[in-house]
């Protein structure tokens, strides 16, 4: 199940939305930022139990 999140980009601050796979459960990879181009590290968590979810990012780069 696909889901949009609005996030800030760590990198330049702009607000993004980027879609989320609850389906795949919790995890975390690395996507560009649509705005500058930077890689961002998303971390995804899924608690099938309560049926809720929450996503962060911050910069690949540290």
């Amino acid at each position: 199940m696909l889901e949009e999140a609005e996030v800030t980009c760590p990198c330049c601050w702009e607000t993004i939305m980027i879609d989320v796979d609850l389906s795949a459960g919790s995890q975390q990879y690395t996507e560009d930022c649509q705005v500058c181009c930077q890689p961002i590290l998303v971390r995804l968590h899924v608690d099938d139990q309560n049926m809720q979810w929450s996503v962060t990012v911050e910069a690949e780069n540290g």
